[in-house]
């Protein structure tokens, strides 16, 4: 109770705020007694989600921007940093604007935040950063090969940020994970794409008649079934870690050995994606059909998470379920549109 007491109000600067992950994000912070500041392009990212908090719109290498919210926010020590073009086989399309958008915006904005006295950062990572393993576990200390140009980005920026750390002082953590499912508990965000191309959002699709059938993509795997190993995270679980990662930053860093951690978050298991299609039939309560396909591009094996160092660095530990994820995000899609106006997309 005293570490909430000595929060309470605390401003936290937020890129990507009005995003999916970042959005949870500002409503646990919010929960636990912070004030989230957004800043956020909107590319991607939904007006919606922002006007529940303070938020600005702009470009997080917008250095003159920047300086406005510090001026308007001189308390701001610490920055969660959400903000990315995030869809895999698109990157594999379009590594320019992978590349400009995640890594080099993303090494502006931590040379602005550390120019204005920001020098605690929380950066939203990838799980997709690391070589496969043939076990599909992986640990902090796993090989890295990225397998596409988003998982590159994400690695580039891991390490311009721990450069960052070591050379200016800075206190970094980069929180690695794989597939975020579910919704804010209380419905107020949740998946914002009208037509996401991820595994529940395909789903969806099959299951209310908009797509003839669901397509297991690459089923040769060396998996238990043939389909590939994620780890399906609940989305506020997620954002749980990242508040986590932000109260207890003097903790994590009185065992390190630098001013910079990798941290993985999940569930600390595997489940194939043939067996999450059957804990989704199960929820939703009706079966559909599905077939066998190739990998698209970008596509890999699979991996799932060992836990445990972020178990002891940031005290955190996920709670809710893969069924628990699916319930939600079937809720959150029955709300959606009355919480979203597709109408305002630029």
């Amino acid at each position: 109770m005293l570490l909430l007491k000595t929060n309470m109000g605390k401003e936290i600067l937020v890129t990507g705020g009005a995003g999916y992950i970042g959005s949870t994000v500002c409503s646990a912070l919010k929960d636990t007694g912070y004030e989230p500041i957004i800043l956020d392009s909107f590319v991607t990212g939904r007006p919606e989600f922002a006007r529940l908090h303070t938020h600005y719109d702009g470009d997080i290498a917008n250095q003159q921007l920047l300086e406005e919210i510090f001026k308007n926010h001189p308390e701001i020590e610490d920055c969660i940093h959400c903000a990315a073009l995030i869809v895999m086989p698109e990157s594999v399309t379009k590594p320019y604007e992978y590349y400009k958008e995640n890594v080099a915006k993303s090494n502006e904005l931590f040379n602005n935040l550390k120019n204005l006295g920001c020098r605690n950062i929380v950066y939203s990572s990838s799980g997709s950063v690391y070589q496969f393993t043939p076990d599909f576990e992986v640990t902090e200390e796993s090989p890295i090969k990225p397998q596409n140009p988003y998982a590159s980005t994400k690695y580039a920026t891991e390490m311009i940020l721990k450069d960052f750390c070591v050379a200016y002082g800075m206190r970094g953590i980069s929180l690695r994970y794989f597939n975020p499912i579910g919704s804010d508990p209380q419905y107020r965000t949740g998946i914002h794409i009208k037509s996401p191309s991820h595994l529940i959002g395909r789903l969806i699709d099959v299951a209310e008649g908009r797509e003839p059938y669901f397509e297991f993509t690459g089923v040769n795997w060396p998996s238990r079934d043939g389909t590939s190993i994620k780890d399906y995270i609940h989305v506020w679980d997620l954002a749980q870690a990242h508040v986590k990662a932000v109260e207890n930053l003097d903790h994590a860093f009185a065992q390190a050995e630098i001013n910079y951690l990798d941290l993985n978050l999940g569930t600390g298991k595997g489940t194939t994606v043939r067996e999450f299609a059957a804990a989704f039939e199960e929820v939703y309560g009706k079966k559909i059909k599905k077939v066998d396909a190739k990998p698209r591009n970008g596509d890999v094996a699979g991996q799932y998470a060992n836990i445990n160092l972020a178990k002891k660095m940031i005290l955190w530990q996920p709670e809710k379920t893969i069924k628990e994820g699916i319930k939600d995000t079937l809720e959150w899609w029955k709300k959606r549109n009355s919480v979203i106006d597709y109408n305002e997309d630029r």
